[in-house]
């Protein structure tokens, strides 16, 4: 292997973003952050490292594993390279913004790191966008959080869309009402994400049929929760059926064409979350584009908020169409080249003078070049 080839090589789950897609993910970013701003939701911008025992309070303790440490040089403390940017907003919320006026609605963007990627999703470095409904835990505020991410994706140009709501809450709490130990609801909750039929009536022993039932009403929403209305469930669970219900018929009410499906038992990926939750997926995409739901800041304020993945996102869209580019012959008048630019143009100037303007222009990936004080179409 060569020198250069070995200068090329990055850790797995790591990647350069080269042109054109590095562009197209700064305007998908772009356009994001626009719709959340539309909504009401102001942006933060919290760094990108900070001390381990702030990253990983509250409800980033469940992501400790998942973070890179480093050793602060200057104050010799333990640093985190944030895998998660909700985190950090609930920080901000919890404290430089605890004054501010409820709900408090915020947005942020950014790159986050983690120890270890997924099987849907390698990447261990990728951009996230998000928003979070912070002081309100009702099914409202879920709405407007669903309703929200699907119609910013969809303004994105992301088709196929559908919003899986899970009930991550509820599981833990049928075994703590049906008296299952720590280790027997461990095992549970790990067979009930496999989708482990055999493993889940093992673990679930006696009430083997309770949990083959909540296993088996995964899916389509209306269905799914008529299956768990038929449910022997702890009369003080109802309420959290009650809760899906309702959002169902909001999100529903608002994106009557959004496809929506309910899995009570889905448990990994929210193991912060305190009440309902979803994720957003396209027909044909690998892995997620985005996921949110309730949960709540160190000090136990209530927030509900979501998270795009843009990585899937640009697996969901077409590939970018061919940006425009002007070649400006070189000695071109620069009050022209200026004239050229505020009309929009994106120009690449000439350094040298060349035999063939045109060649010259079409060599260097551009669409037009200047030929005579005027513009000419290369395609």
């Amino acid at each position: 292997m060569t020198q250069s080839l070995e200068k090329a090589l990055l850790p797995a789950g790591l990647g350069d973003g080269l042109p054109p897609l590095a562009d197209f993910e700064a305007d998908m970013v772009d356009r994001l952050m626009a719709s959340f701003r539309s909504h009401g939701y102001e942006r933060v911008k919290p760094p990108l490292i900070e001390f381990e025992e702030s990253l990983l309070a509250g409800p980033g303790a469940a992501l400790a594993e998942q973070t890179f440490r480093v050793m602060d040089p200057q104050s010799q403390r333990m640093m985190g390279v944030r895998p998660d940017i909700t985190l950090q907003v609930a920080r901000i919320a919890a404290t430089r913004l605890r004054n501010a006026p409820r709900p408090l609605r915020l947005s942020y963007n950014g790159q986050v790191l983690r120890v270890r990627g997924t099987q849907l999703r390698p990447e261990r470095q990728f951009a996230q966008a998000g928003f979070e409904l912070i002081g309100d835990s009702g099914v409202p505020g879920d709405a407007e959080v669903v309703t929200l991410a699907a119609e910013a994706l969809a303004e994105l140009g992301v088709t196929g869309l559908s919003v899986d709501i899970s009930l991550p809450t509820l599981v833990p709490a049928m075994c703590q009402a049906l008296g299952f130990s720590a280790d027997k609801a461990k095992s549970l909750r790990l067979a009930l994400d496999r989708k482990d039929a055999a493993a889940v009536a093992q673990a679930a022993g006696a009430h083997a049929d309770l949990f083959a039932g909540l296993l088996a009403a995964g899916g389509p929403a209306d269905r799914a929760l008529e299956r768990l209305d038929a449910l022997a469930l702890p009369p003080r669970l109802r309420p959290m059926v009650a809760e899906a219900r309702g959002l169902l018929e909001r999100v529903r009410a608002a994106m009557p064409d959004l496809a929506l499906t309910v899995d009570p038992s889905e448990f990994r990926g929210f193991e912060y979350q305190t009440g309902l939750s979803f994720t957003v997926f396209a027909r044909g995409v690998r892995g997620e584009l985005g996921r949110g739901g309730r949960y709540a800041l160190e000090d136990g304020e209530a927030a509900t908020g979501f998270t795009v993945y843009l990585d899937s996102v640009l697996r969901a869209l077409p590939a970018p169409d061919r940006v425009p580019a002007l070649y400006v012959p070189y000695g071109t008048d620069l009050g022209l080249l200026r004239q050229f630019r505020r009309d929009g143009w994106r120009t690449v100037a000439g350094l040298a003078p060349v035999a063939d303007d045109g060649a010259e222009a079409l060599r260097l990936g551009c669409t037009h070049v200047v030929a005579g004080g005027d513009v000419r179409d290369l395609r």
